[in-house]
């Protein structure tokens, strides 16, 4: 078996590397990295970080998404509240927002970008 061409990895760690800032509407909505850019920013698997005391915009899911908090917290609008280690599905066309108090880390898998439906 022949080793892998380098143009055909990327490695990142996400304790160190330089995460892209995303925007919703003109406002700062978290921060992601995403090594596969075949994929628009947001589809596919991607780490998606927040501040402590954001809240992101509100958006519908276009297709499934998937998201494991590795650290920190996270509470839906609903009053759900997820820790480390917690899975989290959400079906295609499911409406919400999520605020942290102290930050987070997720690793996400998202079938499509997100969707922000008029306020």
């Amino acid at each position: 078996m022949d080793p892998i061409n380098k143009t055909d990895r990327r490695v990142a760690n996400i304790h160190t590397a330089e995460f892209t800032p995303i925007e919703t509407d003109g406002k700062p909505d978290g921060e992601v990295l995403q090594l596969n850019d075949a994929r628009p920013l947001g589809a596919g698997f991607y780490v998606y970080r927040m501040a402590p005391g954001h809240t992101t915009i509100a958006h519908r899911h276009k297709g499934d998404e998937e998201f494991l908090i590795i650290e920190g917290d996270l509470t839906d609008n609903d009053g759900t509240e997820y820790g480390p280690g917690d899975l989290v599905w959400l079906r295609d066309g499911t409406e919400h927002h999520s605020t942290t108090r102290s930050g987070c880390l997720i690793a996400v898998f998202a079938d499509m970008p997100e969707d922000f439906p008029s306020s």
